[in-house]
């Protein structure tokens, strides 16, 4: 049968292509699927095996059955608004995060705190100069899974409101690339629910990270020779 694989960031660095066409015997898995491909691309086996397998928005296991036709996507390990009076709670954007806009929306009379975690570019990174960052997502996926973050948050802690946001595309040294912020009756409660929100945004949403210096570049959190230097992939 046929399926077709997606892939991101380093992944799709290293393959050269954003899609991958397998034959695969009817009804084999999506583990099936990874071992095909990484004896295809044995130089990138440690890479593919690092990858978690979604469909859809939705994550599935490695014993999850493809049928014809089929389109799953490789995940590789991740790194994550409209300002004015009533931003979403979550957005993916390209245009600049404003921190500022986003603390206003989370004041309520009830909220005895409001709490803001805006994570910047820095420079430098590794003991090199950083000129730029870059940021890519499956932006589908991203949406939902931040979406089930914001609702994880209001289900464990008494928040009065909440929002992350994250900002895709090239972003200069100094500039926010994601902000989460969190109001809540008690300060401990709106610290706590704040580090959440960055915290499960860091370890479950598809969103890649690329630091670019003056003489390369690389892929945060790609093992082995995918986290190289250089702007073009690897031969």
């Amino acid at each position: 049968m046929r399926i077709e694989i997606v892939v991101f960031a380093a992944l799709r660095e290293a393959l050269g292509t954003g899609r991958v066409e397998l034959q695969l015997e009817p009804g084999a898995t999506a583990a099936a699927a990874r071992a095909r491909l990484a004896e295809i691309h044995p130089r990138w086996r440690d890479l593919i095996a690092a990858c978690r397998v979604a469909r859809g928005t939705e994550f599935v296991g490695d014993r999850t059955p493809l049928d014809e036709g089929a389109e799953i996507v490789l995940i590789p390990p991740v790194s994550g608004g409209a300002p004015g009076d009533a931003p979403p709670a979550v957005a993916l954007t390209r245009e600049p995060l404003d921190g500022g806009a986003l603390k206003r929306a989370a004041y309520r009379k009830a909220a005895g705190a409001v709490t803001v975690f805006e994570g910047t570019v820095r420079s430098p990174s590794m003991g090199r100069d950083v000129d730029h960052l870059e940021y890519e997502a499956y932006e589908a996926m991203a949406l939902a899974q931040m979406e089930r973050i914001v609702e994880e948050t209001r289900e464990r802690w008494p928040v009065a409101a909440v929002f992350l946001h994250h900002r895709l595309g090239s972003i200069g040294v100094g500039e926010p690339s994601v902000i989460a912020v969190a109001s809540a009756p008690h300060r401990d409660q709106a610290f706590a629910a704040c580090r959440h929100l960055i915290e499960r945004l860091k370890a479950d949403v598809p969103i890649w990270k690329k630091e670019c210096f003056t003489d390369g570049s690389v892929w945060v959190g790609a093992p082995g020779e995918c986290a190289h230097d250089g702007d073009a992939p690897p031969g």
